[in-house]
């Protein structure tokens, strides 16, 4: 059982004072929920344990898809294999974060990989940000977290530059270092996040500037934005699998702009093969023991009961419980039906008294660093709620 603390809710003028105005659901409802979670030092530590092995078998299971040549089987566009295995070969394209999703982990409940949204993950303002505030707004600002999200971004800033070595010598090396951020016009959620990613590289001593996606200027001699100003880094908040079909173009230059060493791409190119479900399968043939996998088939389980998901499905769309005869027990529409499917066993996520779902977001910047939830039914879609949470005494 999800055990819970009630708290007063941030009004909606305090949320879009502190930049968020995307804290109204369709339905009118507050996409905040005015509870928190409240997890033990244990369960916080086996997350934190958790996703630093996940990350690794990930590691592995990349190179096992390079070196086999298994990116058709789970999904990957034509036009983005160079450009995977180039970012892939060299350490200068240093993945910024990811978001493990994952059942399990509350109540002596084991925890199971969902899947990791590991190229452009949502949920970084509600993780670093809006999480300290509401324990600050309820008076309990000596309220321990884990989550140090917005320190463990700016650490890994910094290894963009000095990579493995010690970050504390930073300073010395960051000067004349360029960063532009970019987003999609219009999308209030992913400018925000984009702008908060920007500050926290500022507070790291990059230079940087801000653009949107389509202000930004490519040639095969680097990125550059409106004002002719070159940069050696490039943050875009735009999937790389929807550059692949929407701007082949625009992927052919950046394939030409990383092999002449012009600009890096963050998130890199082979942060796609993290982000493919297809991988939960590689990962499952390469560590049927490990503990925090579900079985996965790119066919229908046989007697299980099962969840049908696209390769890159989000938000819970397209997204099937079926029982262990194949029926459908549920079930969510949404645009990826042309995706590839991947067949994954079910795993019942962790509830609370009134019968509402939890699933854990565990974010990756460098090592594991920080956990928010989401509630919501039997799948978790965009109409789930965030909820934070604190540490307690078991």
């Amino acid at each position: 059982m999800v055990k819970l603390r009630e708290v007063k809710p941030l009004s909606a003028g305090v949320l879009e004072e502190l930049g968020m105005a995307w804290h109204t659901d369709g339905d009118g409802s507050a996409y905040i929920a005015n509870e928190i979670v409240q997890v033990t030092h244990d369960e916080a530590n086996a997350y934190y344990e958790a996703g630093n092995t996940l990350y690794e078998m990930y590691v592995q299971a990349a190179q096992h898809v390079i070196e086999n040549d298994l990116f058709f089987e789970i999904g990957i566009p034509f036009n983005l294999v160079d450009t995977i295995k180039k970012s892939w070969e060299n350490d200068v394209h240093w993945h910024l974060y990811g978001r493990f999703d994952l059942a399990g982990g509350i109540d002596g409940t084991p925890i199971k990989l969902i899947e990791f949204n590991a190229d452009t993950p949502t949920g970084v303002f509600e993780t670093a940000i809006l999480q300290w505030a509401l324990l600050k707004h309820n008076g309990m600002e000596d309220a321990q977290q884990f989550n140090n999200l917005y320190e463990a971004l700016k650490d890994n800033f910094k290894r963009f530059v000095m990579l493995f070595e010690d970050i504390e010598q930073f300073d010395s090396y960051y000067a004349g270092w360029k960063i532009l951020f970019s987003s999609i016009e219009g999308n209030n959620e992913e400018e925000a996040t984009t702008r908060l990613l920007q500050t926290i590289a500022d507070e790291a001593g990059f230079a940087t500037n801000f653009a949107f996606l389509d202000e930004v200027q490519f040639s095969p001699e680097g990125i550059f934005d409106r004002d002719d100003t070159q940069y050696e880094y490039w943050f875009k908040l735009f999937a790389w699998e929807d550059l692949a079909t929407d701007e082949p173009e625009l992927v052919m230059l950046l394939d030409q702009i990383i092999q002449n060493q012009k600009a890096i791409i963050v998130n890199p190119a082979y942060t796609l093969l993290f982000q493919s479900k297809g991988m939960l399968k590689i990962l499952y043939d390469l560590f049927p023991d490990s503990p925090y996998l579900l079985e996965t088939s790119f066919a229908p389980l046989k007697g299980k009961k099962q969840v049908q998901k696209r390769m890159f499905g989000r938000e819970g769309a397209n997204t099937a419980i079926l029982d262990a005869n194949g029926a459908i027990l549920h079930s969510v529409d949404g645009p990826y039906a042309h995706h590839k499917s991947i067949y994954q066993a079910y795993a019942t996520f962790p509830q609370d008294s009134k019968g509402d779902y939890y699933q854990a977001g565990l974010f990756f910047a460098y090592e594991s660093c920080a956990l928010g939830f989401r509630k919501g039914g039997l799948v978790i879609d965009n109409m789930s709620k965030f909820v934070g949470h604190m540490l307690v005494n078991a």
